[in-house]
């Protein structure tokens, strides 16, 4: 199991709800196509999971 995620925004939060909004924030995805990479732990995970109709994942 990789010890990073690679997290890449590829739908726009504008439409999407405060709370997402906030998350993808929170993930440091400011702009479309911007990838980060986020240790891969529990909290990391469940960001995920609430946005995961805007981000791709992939193992770092």
């Amino acid at each position: 199991m990789a010890d990073t995620l690679k997290i890449t925004l590829v739908k726009s939060p504008i439409g999407a709800i405060p709370k997402h909004r906030a998350t993808v924030k929170a993930l440091g995805l400011t702009k479309m196509h911007k990838t980060v990479e986020m240790p891969n732990n529990d909290a990391v995970k469940g960001m995920i999971a609430q946005v995961s109709h805007l981000v791709k994942v992939e193992e770092a």
